[in-house]
C-alpha cells in the first residue's frame, strides 16, 4: 500500500512537472513566437501565420499576384501601411512584377524564381532574403516589403521605407546663436547620415544592435576607428549585449542601463541633440549611441566639464568662450548654494551682513510667521510646481502662465506677509541662474540637490553646508563613466587637458585629443601657426 502511493505520488509529481515545462514553454512561445523558426513552403499557411500572430490587424496588407513564368506563380506581398512609401512601392515592386516575362525555359523551381525576381526585377536598393520568422517580423516592421512565392523555402524583404516623418529642424533643447541649425530627428537612419555629413571618412565605423524583446527597437554605436579606445567599445558592447528588456521606447531607457553608477544624481552620460556636437565628440575619440525613435544621441565617456560646454563654443573667439564658460559655471554654483548660502547667513551667521543690509532684512521679516529656512523652501517648491506645470501645458498658454503665475503668486505672498521679499528675490534668481547651464539634465541635479543643502544650511549654518559640499566633492571623485574620471583633468590631474574647460585656448594651441581617450592617435593638429615663420619683407 505504502509503495503504491508512494509510486503514484511520484507520477503526479511528473505530471505537474511536465504541466509546468509545458506552460513554460508556451509563455516563452507567446513572447516570442516564431524565434528562428523557417517559413512554410504553402503560401496559404504563411498568409494566415501572420494573420493570425498580427490579430488580424487593419494596417497590414497582402497583395496577392500571379506571376508570368511558366507555371503562373502565386506572389504574396506584405506590408505595414503608413510605413512605406506608396510611389516607391508602386514603381519598384508592385509594376515589375506584373509586367516582367520570365524566361520559361530556364526558370521553373520557386526558389529560382524568388532569386530570378531579386536578381531582375527588384529596382530597390537593399534587399534582404528572409528565411525565418523573426527576421520576417523585424523587417515589416521596419518598413519593409516582403515578397513571398508558393513553394520556396524563403522569402524577400525590399527596403520601401517611408511614411509620415518629422523633417530635419533647429533643435529645441539646445539653441545656438551661430553654428548649425539642424537638429536629430527621431528616424535612426537620417540621423547617422547627418553624421556622415559632417566626418566624411572611412574610419567612421557603425555597429547596429535590436534592443527590446517586444519593442525591437535598432540601436546602434558609431565611432572613428583608431580614434575611440579599443577597452572601452569592448565595455560597451558587453553592455548593449546583457541588456534584456521588453522596449526600448527612448535614449533614456539605454542611458540608465548602461550607466557606471547607479546610485547618483549627476549624469554620467551626455545626451545631445546637435550633431556637430556629436561629430566634435567623435573626433576627440568619444562614441555616439544612437537610438531609434528619438532626437537625443547620447555620447560616452563623459566628464563633469562636458555638461557646461556649447557647441558654439569653438565657433566663437576663444576670450568670448572662455566668459561665457565661467559664466555657465558661477551660475550653476549659485543654482546650487544661493538659497542655503541665505539661509545660513540670515539664521545663523549674521555677522557676516553689513548692518545696514541687516536693519533692512530685519524689517522685511517683521511680521512673517515662518523661519528663514522654511520660507525658502515653501518658495522653492512652489517655483518647483509652477515650472512643472508649465513645462506640461499647451505651448500657447504655458508662456502666460509662467509670467503671471509668477508675478501674482510673489506678489501676494509678499503682500500677504506669508514671505519676505527678499526670499522672492533669492529664489528668482536661483531659478533664472539653473536654466544658463546647456545640460538640462545637469540642471535638474543643481534643483535635486538644492533642497538637500536647504536642510543642510537649516541646521549647521555654513558647517552644514561645507559637509554637504565636501560629501558632493568626494561622491565626484569616485565616479566613473567608462572607467574615466568624473572630474578629469582636475582630479587626476591632466595639465594637457586644461585647456579645454573652464578656459577655451585658442584652436591652435590645443594640439592634442584628451588624454585617456584617442590614446593610439593624441596629434589632432600637426603644426602651431605661432611658431610659422613670417614672410619675408
Amino acid at each position: 500500500m505504502f509503495g503504491a502511493s508512494m509510486s503514484g505520488r511520484g507520477k503526479a509529481s511528473k505530471k505537474a512537472n511536465k504541466k509546468l515545462a509545458r506552460a513554460e514553454q508556451l509563455e516563452q512561445e507567446q513572447l516570442d513566437p516564431f524565434s528562428d523558426k523557417p517559413l512554410f513552403t504553402s503560401l496559404e499557411q504563411n498568409m494566415e501565420t501572420i494573420k493570425r500572430e498580427l490579430g488580424e490587424s487593419q494596417d497590414i496588407i497582402f497583395r496577392e499576384l500571379l506571376l508570368n513564368d511558366i507555371g503562373h506563380t502565386k506572389a504574396l506581398i506584405v506590408y505595414v501601411q503608413g510605413m512605406i512609401d506608396d510611389e516607391r512601392m508602386n514603381e519598384f515592386v508592385i509594376q515589375p512584377l506584373h509586367k516582367h516575362r520570365f524566361p520559361h525555359d530556364e526558370i521553373i523551381q520557386p526558389n529560382d524564381v524568388l532569386e530570378h525576381i531579386k536578381s531582375n526585377q527588384l529596382a530597390t536598393g537593399i534587399i534582404n532574403d528572409i528565411c525565418d520568422w523573426k527576421l520576417l517580423f523585424q523587417k515589416l516592421f521596419m518598413g519593409y516589403c516582403i515578397i513571398i512565392i508558393e513553394g520556396a523555402s524563403q522569402a524577400i524583404g525590399t527596403n520601401v521605407v517611408g511614411g509620415a516623418r518629422r523633417s530635419v529642424e533647429e533643435p529645441k533643447t539646445e539653441m545656438a546663436i551661430r553654428g548649425p541649425r539642424e537638429g536629430f530627428t527621431e528616424s535612426i537612419r537620417i540621423n547617422t547620415s547627418m553624421i556622415r555629413r559632417k566626418i566624411r571618412s572611412p574610419k567612421l565605423w557603425m555597429e547596429q544592435w535590436t534592443i527590446g524583446e517586444i519593442s525591437q527597437t535598432p540601436v546602434c554605436i558609431m565611432y572613428v576607428k583608431g580614434l575611440a579606445d579599443e577597452n572601452v567599445l569592448k565595455d560597451l558592447r558587453e553592455r548593449l549585449e546583457s541588456i534584456r528588456i521588453d522596449g526600448v521606447l527612448e535614449s533614456g531607457y539605454i542611458e540608465e542601463l548602461i550607466s557606471d553608477q547607479k546610485w547618483t544624481p549627476f549624469p554620467t552620460v551626455l545626451s545631445v541633440e546637435r550633431p556637430d556636437a556629436v561629430a566634435g565628440n567623435l573626433l576627440e575619440g568619444r562614441i555616439a549611441i544612437m537610438v531609434d525613435g528619438t532626437p537625443f544621441v547620447l555620447i560616452v565617456p563623459a566628464i563633469l566639464n562636458m555638461f557646461f560646454q556649447a557647441s558654439e563654443d569653438y565657433y566663437q573667439r576663444y576670450d568670448i568662450s572662455t566668459f561665457l564658460r565661467m559664466l555657465r559655471f558661477g551660475s550653476f554654483l549659485i543654482a546650487l548654494l544661493m538659497p542655503s548660502v541665505y539661509v545660513a547667513i540670515v539664521g545663523y551667521h549674521q555677522e557676516m551682513i553689513p548692518t545696514q543690509l541687516l536693519l533692512k532684512l530685519a524689517a522685511q521679516r517683521e511680521g512673517v510667521p515662518f523661519p528663514a529656512y522654511l520660507e525658502a523652501f515653501i518658495m522653492e517648491l512652489v517655483f518647483e510646481i509652477l515650472r512643472e506645470a508649465v513645462v506640461r501645458m499647451p505651448s500657447a498658454a504655458g508662456n502666460t502662465i509662467s509670467i503671471v503665475g509668477g508675478l501674482v503668486i510673489g506678489q501676494s505672498v509678499v503682500e500677504a506677509g506669508i514671505v519676505s521679499p527678499a526670499v522672492v528675490i533669492v529664489v528668482s534668481f536661483t531659478a533664472i541662474a539653473s536654466f544658463v547651464s546647456p545640460s538640462y539634465s545637469l540642471g535638474i541635479s543643481a534643483r535635486l540637490l538644492r533642497f538637500f543643502l536647504l536642510l543642510a544650511a537649516s541646521t549647521l549654518g555654513f558647517y552644514g553646508i561645507a559637509l554637504v559640499v565636501l560629501l558632493l566633492i568626494l561622491h565626484l571623485s569616485n565616479l566613473r563613466s567608462f572607467g574615466m574620471p568624473y572630474i578629469k583633468p582636475f582630479a587626476p590631474m591632466f595639465t594637457g587637458d586644461m585647456k579645454d574647460t573652464l578656459v577655451r585656448a585658442p584652436l591652435w594651441k590645443m594640439r592634442n585629443r584628451p588624454q585617456q581617450l584617442a590614446t593610439n592617435n593624441v596629434v589632432r593638429q600637426e603644426t602651431d601657426p605661432e611658431h610659422r615663420k613670417e614672410p619675408e619683407q
